[in-house]
């Protein structure tokens, strides 16, 4: 379930279908995902999971979906 609502909203951030999002898609390197486009997706997680805010330090561990993915179940 975690997987699958992140993937939403990095299909509908970055104009994917969803096939082409796995848990090793990488953010910057597959996606091509600058800074900006990090905040956008990391405020859309804050939002969709409602975590509160992610520091800056977790998020320099998220790097691939999967990570992302960790880092949401070990936050819900």
């Amino acid at each position: 379930m975690v997987f699958e609502k992140i993937r939403a909203i990095i299909c509908d951030k970055f104009g994917l279908d969803e096939s082409q999002v796995t848990l090793e898609t990488s953010f910057r390197e597959d996606l091509s995902a600058d800074s900006l486009d990090m905040v956008e997706v990391i405020m859309a997680l804050e939002e969709e999971f409602e975590i509160g805010e992610i520091s800056e330090d977790a998020l320099a561990g998220i790097e691939t979906v999967g990570d992302a993915v960790q880092f949401i179940s070990s936050q819900i």
